[in-house]
């Protein structure tokens, strides 16, 4: 099989991808709005402070962007280092999880509880750390003829072994919609390196034919189960497990054309939807931003894995496999988020990258951000 990544006489310095980061910080602000409008009602009601959890996004915000500064700085030997231990450490945190130091939250054993009320989810930066590990490992083990050739066996197979092994905790907290989006990632770098199509084909099938034999066998937990029931039937427990989406849509049909407009959104202020500010947030946008607001942020969301896909283009093979491994992974992740809250696809419980709310998944997703970046201006 021909590669899709080609050697290249020299490398073409071009300038800062200006739109990139337009989009990501669109796609934050809008979060971070969201994120008031959807907590401030129940805050005050509680007598907190109504802007606390928006406050915190906002430094979300902030931590990730330094830190996608501090990888766009980053050169090849660092980012080896970086992958490395970021690797390393990712399933360090994935096996603490399931030990007593994890925390539990709607059936996921995912968190870790640090000082000063915050949670880590190491899930978040195991997709970062594996799609660049994945990035480099391949890059660096062309076959025989070169750039052209497809990878080493091995490096396939250490690709394959890194992501299996994240896969398989991430399966045992359980998060299944987390596994799903790594794969897709994986599965992207694979396809770009030049890996042939029967070996990308067996993979999915052995995926497929693994997860349907995990639901015959009985391993997924019984919420999951339901989880897949309710999205094949939604109306049979519209109170039990049907309740999420049900609301969730009724939220985004309700807000039009322009919205209700923010903190005025019925749905959203009563508190109808739960878990709105993380999986759910994008129902408050069809309720308050309506459909204009909800194509804005679609729009802002494909402009920046456009413009990350455009980065992957024009790059060499390392940078065009990290770019690729980008744009599959938060790809993968806003479909299923985009998928679950209009009803489309089962209740994965996977964020909006960049928009909804948590430290882990937004600084992961601009460490992304700050690796594409950083591909664009090579």
């Amino acid at each position: 099989m021909t590669t899709f990544v080609t050697s290249r006489p020299a490398v073409t310095i071009r300038r800062f991808d200006h739109w990139l980061l337009a989009c990501a910080v669109s796609l934050s602000v809008i979060g971070v709005a969201m994120v008031y409008s959807t907590t401030w009602t129940r805050l005050v009601a509680d007598g907190d402070p109504g802007g606390y959890f928006a406050t915190r996004q906002a430094l979300f915000v902030v931590l990730g962007m330094i830190a996608a500064w501090i990888v766009y700085r980053l050169e090849r030997p660092a980012l080896i280092v970086l992958a490395a231990s970021g690797y390393g450490a990712s399933i360090l945190g994935l096996l603490a999880v399931l030990s007593p130091l994890g925390t539990t939250i709607n059936g996921t054993r995912a968190w870790l509880t640090l000082p000063g009320g915050f949670t880590l989810q190491p899930a978040e930066f195991a997709k970062v750390f594996t799609v660049l590990l994945a990035a480099l490992w391949l890059s660096d083990r062309q076959g025989a003829r070169g750039l052209d050739d497809p990878p080493e066996a091995r490096a396939v197979l250490g690709v394959l072994g890194a992501a299996g092994l994240v896969c398989a905790l991430l399966l045992l907290q359980p998060d299944l919609g987390s596994a799903i989006v790594i794969g897709a990632a994986v599965l992207g770098v694979l396809f770009v390196a030049g890996v042939r199509r029967r070996l990308l084909v067996i993979l999915l099938v052995g995926g497929a034919a693994a997860a349907v034999s995990a639901y015959v066998l009985g391993v997924l937990d019984a919420y999951q189960v339901a989880r897949f029931t309710a999205f094949l039937d939604p109306g049979a427990d519209p109170q039990g497990v049907g309740y999420n989406v049900q609301q969730a849509l009724i939220a985004i049909g309700t807000g039009g054309v322009s919205g209700q407009g923010l903190l005025s959104g019925v749905h959203t202020q009563g508190a109808f939807v739960p878990y709105q500010y993380t999986d759910f947030i994008f129902s408050a946008v069809g309720e308050e931003l309506g459909m204009l607001g909800g194509l804005l942020v679609i729009g802002l969301f494909v402009g920046l894995l456009y413009r990350a896909a455009t980065a992957a283009l024009h790059a060499d093979r390392f940078g065009a496999l990290l770019a690729t491994g980008v744009v599959c992974w938060l790809g993968a992740q806003g479909f299923e988020n985009l998928g679950m809250n209009l009803g489309l696809l089962p209740v994965t419980g996977v964020p909006l990258p960049l928009v909804s709310y948590g430290g882990s998944s937004v600084i992961a997703a601009w460490i992304g951000v700050g690796l594409v970046l950083k591909v664009s201006r090579r």
